[in-house]
């Protein structure tokens, strides 16, 4: 009677354990949770991909070319799995490169695994192996600018060379313009006398050499006619030709700017390291430190009276303990107000703008309002904070890529920034590597045979 007793609850075990087990089952079929539980939520997608995502209205295609049957099928599907869950109306099209050497002349393929994106007519290329948020989400994000934007980097008076790889030079910065859908050129005004029309900005990036008449003259026409301008000028460069700081009505103030709090931590006192910044377009979102090497001030000039007027905006500002040294910085180093230094608080970036009017068309109503043209410059006492030796330093990327999306008219573009995995590599000492290999090649096993063979002898004895 015990036996059949136990039978039988046996088999309603092995019974209810089957149907909780197809209830699983038809539980997961009918609804999907998922959960990140990976450090800075990895496998989310960040706020700013959902807005970019929710930004575009129109359907998004994914032109995957792998080969029938690969691995990297899977790899993709999972990947873009949460992109469609928040946009549906993205889809991906697989095509097998060996079966269509058409399409990839067509949409110049280098490798298997490459993706094409394609939005309103204009695609962008996501290069194998470089699949993830960084680089997908930039990317559609180019592909909903409809015009181009370029940024005109002036050259030919010592200033820091857009296409250098050295530590002078500003590649990375002009890598990360292009990451952020801003195009890039150079301008040498002695064989190119006038700044492009498309010319969304000029950069002027602390030249060493003074600008000739004509170069000025060049530079002042553009600036009266609307064109915006970026101006990084260190400590030891030339400033802005008189011509040109009259139309700003803003000088660059001779000297460096010495910061005694950097000091006190042990710093260079000519450092400039900050953190708290005013609320402006371009540092409204910027929580991260900005550094500069060597900084000079800016002040207004009382004598200059443009038309129309510009509206200031102070974007960098240093402590009332910091100063404008006018002397030379080598030896002892103190504030003198008898040599003309300057006490703090001191502008060390500002922010121009005003709206010039535009010239009616020709079948425009006689009672319509005038139309205007925002026009927007950006003046630094620093230029080395964008080269390659100081544009991974904490924020300066940032700073710099906000500057250019401002100049360029780009203010609701968004900063996309993917959490960076905690540091996962594990690092063990020779002795520790041999315990935990015989470990659990040998002593982990030898245990585990060692209870089960102790619980045999033990059942035997009963």
């Amino acid at each position: 009677m015990k036996k059949t007793n136990l039978r039988i609850q046996q088999a309603v075990s092995a019974l209810l354990m089957l149907a909780l087990i197809g209830l699983a089952g038809w539980l997961s079929t009918q609804y999907k949770l998922e959960f990140d539980w990976t450090a800075n939520q990895r496998n989310t997608l960040t706020a700013a991909s959902l807005k970019q995502l929710g930004n575009m209205k129109e359907p998004v295609k994914v032109l995957a070319f792998a080969t029938s049957g690969a691995e990297s099928r899977a790899e993709i599907e999972q990947f873009f799995a949460r992109y469609i869950k928040a946009k549906p109306d993205l889809s991906i099209d697989y095509i097998d490169p060996i079966k269509n050497p058409a399409k990839v002349r067509e949409y110049n393929i280098s490798n298997v695994g490459d993706l094409v994106i394609e939005y309103q007519g204009r695609r962008e290329t996501v290069r194998a192996g470089e699949m993830n948020e960084t680089t997908v989400t930039p990317a559609l994000q180019r592909l909903s600018f409809a015009e181009e934007r370029w940024l005109v980097f002036l050259q030919g008076h010592g200033e820091h060379d857009a296409a250098e790889p050295g530590a002078s030079g500003y590649g990375q910065f002009v890598q990360a313009l292009h990451d952020n859908g801003l195009k890039t050129q150079p301008l040498n005004l002695a064989t190119s006398p006038r700044v492009p029309d498309d010319a969304a900005a000029l950069v002027v990036a602390g030249p060493t050499s003074a600008l000739t008449e004509g170069e000025t003259q060049i530079l002042v026409d553009y600036v009266k006619h609307g064109g915006n301008l970026l101006w990084l000028s260190d400590p030891d460069s030339p400033p802005p030709p008189p011509a040109l700081a009259q139309l700003l009505g803003v000088r660059f103030d001779k000297g460096t700017a010495i910061f005694p709090e950097f000091a006190a931590l042990g710093g260079d006192p000519s450092m400039f390291l900050t953190a708290s910044y005013p609320r402006t377009p371009v540092t409204g979102e910027l929580r991260e430190n900005t550094a500069f090497p060597l900084i000079r001030s800016l002040s207004s000039d009382p004598a200059a009276k443009p038309e129309p007027a510009w509206k200031s905006q102070p974007f960098l500002q240093s402590s009332p303990e910091a100063w404008l040294e006018t002397g030379p910085l080598s030896g002892e180093v103190g504030f003198d107000a008898d040599k003309g230094d300057v006490q703090g608080p001191l502008t060390l970036g500002l922010l121009l703008n005003r709206s010039l009017p535009v010239e009616k068309a020709a079948d425009a109503a006689a009672d319509a309002k005038p139309a205007e043209k925002p026009q927007r410059i950006a003046l630094v006492g620093d230029s080395d904070f964008l080269s390659n030796a100081f544009i991974g330093q904490l924020g300066n990327a940032k700073l710099g890529l906000n500057l250019a999306r401002w100049l360029a008219s780009r203010d609701d573009q968004l900063d996309i920034t993917v959490p960076a995995a905690r540091d996962q590599s594990l690092n063990l000492s020779p002795l520790a590597a041999v315990l935990i290999q015989f470990g659990f090649l040998l002593l982990l096993p030898l245990a585990l045979l060692a209870i089960g063979l102790g619980r045999w002898l033990s059942r035997r004895r009963r």
